[in-house]
């Protein structure tokens, strides 16, 4: 792990499906100045800058980040891009804690986005080699046979995915930053809803939107100047794997079992569900609840479809995931998984506001990408590791 490191500064956009206001620069910067008054910094404490996003062809602009140094103040600092498709917002996290952790910089601000509303992201994931049509029609195409996989492995019934739905978007209803909000929802609501890909209906997918989000990064020293209460990182790992071979286990990748052991062995975890208060998970379809249950170690294969019937998820369960509303909820693709870092960071440092979970003192954010091949993890603490 070597030196401790701390989030004391977190900025998020309002996520929504077109922000015609602002170019990708000024989002950014919107989300990287609310970060900088949470940690009450100015640009010139900013040693460097670590940025994440999604594929390019998502937005159709290559290299975005060769013109982004002068609106995160970067000009004349370290910056890089870190890329590991839908996994990018974690990865990128992980990257800029590596920097505090080794001793090179004090405070470093890093910010994932992305503007699907100058692309489509859907076709974008669905063109084949070199330029022909692919039957699969986005990243639901792609998982949904890893769905049905896991309902007939594990006997999950058909309606599990109904109820992750309607609690993570009942969960966004407490969010001001969140993207879709659904007063009232419900089963019947989600169940009216068309099936877009077989299990998938409508309602249990992620939204595209417009958003960035970003944290500061700090040293044992620079945390303790911090205004707030910091979110010490008690561990990260990183995982990936090929997306073909032999044997591979899609509704259970071995990277995320492989990523999970590790994080949980750094921040002394043995238990994870009960030793932990709050998850905030990738969940972008609604049965991936349940899968990444069993794939992350909170409960035995076949067992996490219970786990959610029986509302151990939920808000007043006793281990909640994704009180924020997550992926499901709100979904610019490049920053999902920082989201989901940032939201963990926000749930021990006590300023989640209206989705606080009482008492959160160790939470996990979770970040996965591509074909279920990249994968992000990172536990933080009220409590200097």
């Amino acid at each position: 792990m070597g030196n401790p490191c701390a989030v004391i500064g977190v900025g998020q956009t309002h996520y929504t499906t077109k922000r015609l206001d602002v170019s990708i620069a000024g989002l950014l910067r919107e989300a990287a100045v609310r970060a900088l008054e949470d940690a009450q910094l100015t640009w010139d404490d900013i040693d460097a800058v670590v940025i994440g996003k999604a594929p390019d062809m998502f937005e159709g602009i290559p290299m975005p980040e060769a013109y982004l140094a002068d609106a995160l103040g970067a000009t004349g600092k370290p910056m890089m891009r870190v890329h590991t498709a839908g996994s990018v917002g974690g990865s990128t996290a992980i990257v800029a804690a590596s920097m505090v952790q080794s001793g090179v910089h004090q405070r470093v601000l890093t910010i994932a986005w992305e503007k699907q509303s100058e692309s489509n992201a859907t076709w974008a994931l669905t063109v084949d080699k070199p330029h022909n049509a692919s039957l699969v029609v986005g990243a639901g195409g792609y998982f949904a046979p890893h769905i049905r996989a896991y309902m007939r492995r594990s006997g999950a019934p058909d309606h599990i995915g109904t109820l992750v739905a309607v609690k993570d978007r009942e969960n966004a209803l407490k969010n001001p930053y969140a993207h879709l909000k659904i007063p009232g929802i419900s089963r019947e609501i989600v169940e009216m809803t068309p099936m877009l890909w077989e299990p998938i209906r409508y309602l249990e997918t992620c939204p595209s939107s417009d958003g960035a989000v970003a944290m500061i990064l700090a040293s044992e020293d620079a945390a303790k100047k911090a205004p707030n209460r910091p979110a010490w990182i008690h561990g990260t790992a990183m995982r990936s794997e090929p997306i073909f071979f032999a044997g591979r286990d899609t509704v259970s990748p071995q990277g995320g079992k492989d990523c999970a052991a590790d994080v949980y062995r750094q921040a002394g975890i043995s238990d994870p569900r009960s030793e932990l208060d709050v998850a905030e998970v990738y969940v972008p379809f609604s049965w991936y609840e349940p899968m990444w249950l069993e794939n992350l170690g909170f409960c035995g294969e076949g067992e996490g479809w219970k786990l959610t019937e029986a509302g151990a998820t939920a808000m007043d369960g006793d281990i909640p995931w994704n009180a924020s509303g997550g992926v499901l909820s709100s979904n610019p693709i490049g920053a999902s998984g920082m989201i989901r870092f940032a939201e963990a960071a926000l749930q021990v440092r006590g300023l989640a506001g209206e989705h606080q979970v009482d008492g959160a003192r160790r939470a996990l954010g979770h970040a996965y990408g591509g074909g279920a091949q990249f994968f992000a993890m990172w536990i933080v603490g009220s409590e200097k590791p």
